[in-house]
């Protein structure tokens, strides 16, 4: 394989390499907020067309791995601790 195409192939796995933990960045703060959301929810006031929603939201939660929960609210602290949110 000439030079320049492994190089070319290089800069294109590490670009999407960049991507893909960009995207994991995110998705981790979206868990995180869904899982502090749950955590506070308070299920008597919900209203009852959100009932399957939420259902569906904490069984997703609940599908995560221990150690990618952690990381997520962690993504989500350090996100609220920027903006001066209270927790």
């Amino acid at each position: 394989m000439p030079l320049a195409l492994k190089d070319q192939e290089i800069t294109m796995l590490r670009a999407e390499l960049e991507l893909l933990m960009k995207e994991r960045q995110t998705l981790l703060k979206i868990a995180g907020a869904s899982a502090v959301f749950v955590d506070v929810l308070d299920p008597d006031k919900l209203p009852e067309e959100a009932y399957n929603a939420a259902d569906m939201l904490a069984e997703c939660l609940n599908e995560v791995s221990e150690e990618t929960l952690c990381d997520a609210l962690e993504v989500v602290k350090m996100e609220i601790k920027q903006e001066n949110h209270p927790v």
